[in-house]
C-alpha cells in the first residue's frame, strides 16, 4: 500500500511539473519599457505577450500588421528582431532555419544596433544546439565554427564575445577529436602517409585540442614507419611534445626518442606548461547521469574542452601528404586561389586595352606570318621569270598560286625604239622584206602592235 501511494504521488509530481511548463509564461529578452498608448506600441506589446505565451504564429501576424502599416515607426527594427526570436523560440528544424534568415536580414539591415550582436549569437548558437558527435557529419559543427567566428570578428567588443570564444573552442574540440578518430583509424589500418597527413593537420590547426599530445605521438609514429627519409617529421612531432606538452603522460617517451635518434631534446615552454596545468585542473568532469545515457544523445561531450587560449580563427584546410613529391602536389603549377582586392582607379579599365582583343590579334598575326611563307616562295618564283624572259621579250608569265605577292620593284624595261619603214620612191614597187626580217601576226615583234588584216594584204 505505501508503494503505491509513493507510486501515484511520483506520477502527481510529474504532471504538475508537465503542466507547469506547459502553462509557464517566459519572458521576451527584449521589451520595450516605454509606456505610452501609441497604436505601433499597443501591437507590439501584444505581440510579445503572444510570444511568452508560446503563440507564435499569432505574434508574427500581428508584428508584420505593425511593419505593413506603421513603416516609420520607432518600433520597427525590434519588430523584425521579434519576428526572428519566435521562430527561434519555435525550434525545429524549419523554425530554426527561418529564424537563421530573419536574423540575418536584421544584421544586414540594422548592422550598428547593440542587438546586431545579439542576432550574430544566435545564429551560432543554432548551429551550435544542432552539433552532433565526433563520429557523425560535421556539417553543422563547421556552419556553428563559421558563425562563431564572425561574432568575434565582426563584434568583438559585445558582452556576447567572451561566449561566443568559449563555443568555438568548444566546437574546435569536436571537430579535432573528428580528424583524430580518422587518423588513428588509418595508422592502425597501416595506412601510415594518410594517418600522417590527418594527423599533421590536426596538431597544426587545433593545438588546443585535450588528445593533442596522443595525435602528435600517432604522427611521430606514423613518420617513422614510412622509412628513414621522413625522420625529420617525425623529430619534429616528438620535440613538439616535449617543449609544448610537458605535462603528458607521452613526454618521457618523446625524450627516449630523441635521444635514440640522437636528436637535442629541448626545455619545455614556461606558457604552455601555465596553460596545460591550468586545464588540468579546471577540466570539467563528466556526471553519472550523463556518462550513462550519453550514449543514446546525440550532442557532443565538450567538458574536455579547453577553458584558456585563444581558438583558431582559420578554417581547417586538407593538407597534402609528406609523401607526395612536390612536383606532383603541385608546387610548382598554377594556383587556383582567387584573391579579391579594390581597385585603386577605376579609369584604367577604359584607358588599358582589352586583353581579349590583344589576344584576338596576337592569333591573327600568327595566322597570317603561317601563311606569308608560301606567298614569299611563289612571289620569289614569279619576280625571277620576268628576268629570265625579259632577253627574249617575252610577256612574264601569270601567277596562278591564287596569293597576292607583295609588291617588290620591278625590273626596268628597255626604252622602247619605234621604228618606221621608210617610204619608197613614187612609181616604184614596194620592197619586199625577207620572211625572217618582217615580223608576222603569230609572233610580233617586241614593242610593235600586231598587223592589221588591211597591212597584211
Amino acid at each position: 500500500m505505501l508503494h503505491k501511494t509513493i507510486r501515484y504521488a511520483i506520477v502527481l509530481g510529474l504532471l504538475a511539473g508537465l503542466l507547469s511548463s506547459c502553462f509557464r509564461r517566459k519572458k521576451y529578452d527584449n521589451p520595450i519599457t516605454k509606456d505610452t498608448q501609441q497604436p505601433d506600441k499597443v501591437l507590439f506589446d501584444k505581440a510579445i505577450n503572444d510570444i511568452e505565451r508560446s503563440r507564435y504564429e499569432v505574434a508574427r501576424l500581428t508584428l508584420q500588421t505593425l511593419i505593413n502599416t506603421y513603416d516609420t515607426s520607432e518600433y520597427l527594427a525590434k519588430a523584425k528582431l521579434a519576428i526572428a526570436d519566435s521562430w527561434y523560440r519555435e525550434g525545429g528544424s524549419h523554425g530554426l532555419a527561418q529564424a537563421e534568415a530573419e536574423y540575418k536580414d536584421f544584421i544586414l539591415f540594422y548592422p550598428t544596433m547593440e542587438e546586431a550582436a545579439e542576432a550574430q549569437e544566435k545564429v551560432c548558437d543554432i548551429h551550435y544546439r544542432q552539433m552532433e558527435k565526433a563520429d557523425r557529419d560535421p556539417l553543422h559543427a563547421l556552419r556553428a565554427e563559421d558563425e562563431c567566428r564572425q561574432l568575434l570578428v565582426q563584434f568583438p567588443n559585445s558582452k556576447f564575445a567572451p561566449q561566443a570564444q568559449q563555443k568555438l573552442r568548444n566546437i574546435q574540440e569536436v571537430l579535432a577529436d573528428h580528424e583524430y578518430r580518422t587518423g588513428v583509424f588509418y595508422h592502425h589500418k597501416g595506412s601510415f602517409p594518410a594517418a600522417a597527413n590527418r594527423l599533421q593537420t590536426l596538431t597544426d590547426q587545433f593545438p588546443l585540442y585535450s588528445q593533442a599530445d596522443e595525435a602528435l605521438w600517432n604522427l611521430g609514429d606514423s613518420y617513422e614507419r614510412m622509412g628513414d627519409r621522413f625522420e625529420n617529421q617525425a623529430a619534429a612531432a616528438y620535440t613538439k611534445i616535449v617543449r609544448e606538452y610537458p605535462l603528458s603522460p607521452r613526454a618521457d617517451q618523446a625524450r627516449d626518442k630523441l635521444v635514440a635518434m640522437k636528436r637535442p631534446v629541448p626545455e619545455a615552454d614556461p606558457v604552455a606548461y601555465a596553460r596545460m596545468k591550468y586545464e588540468l585542473e579546471n577540466r570539467d568532469k563528466q556526471g553519472m547521469m550523463s556518462h550513462v545515457f550519453g550514449v543514446f544523445s546525440k550532442s557532443p561531450n565538450t567538458n574536455l574542452a579547453a577553458k584558456s587560449g585563444t581558438p583558431a580563427m582559420t578554417g581547417m584546410r586538407p593538407g597534402i601528404p609528406a609523401s607526395v613529391p612536390a612536383s606532383a602536389a603541385g608546387a610548382t603549377g598554377v594556383s587556383a586561389d582567387v584573391s579579391v582586392s579594390t581597385v585603386a582607379d577605376s579609369s584604367q579599365l577604359d584607358k588599358n586595352p582589352d586583353a581579349r582583343s590583344a589576344a584576338a590579334q596576337a592569333s591573327a598575326q600568327a595566322a597570317a606570318g603561317t601563311d606569308a611563307a608560301p606567298a614569299a616562295t611563289t612571289a620569289g618564283t614569279d619576280a625571277a621569270a620576268p628576268q629570265q624572259n625579259a632577253a627574249s621579250q617575252a610577256p612574264p608569265p601569270s601567277n596562278h598560286t591564287g596569293v597576292k605577292p607583295p609588291k617588290q620593284k620591278k625590273p626596268k624595261k628597255p626604252a622602247k625604239v619605234k621604228t618606221e619603214p621608210a617610204s619608197p620612191p613614187a612609181g616604184s614597187p614596194p620592197a619586199e622584206s625577207s620572211p625572217a626580217a618582217q615580223p608576222t601576226a603569230a609572233t610580233p615583234a617586241a614593242g610593235d602592235a600586231a598587223p592589221s588584216p588591211q597591212t597584211q594584204k
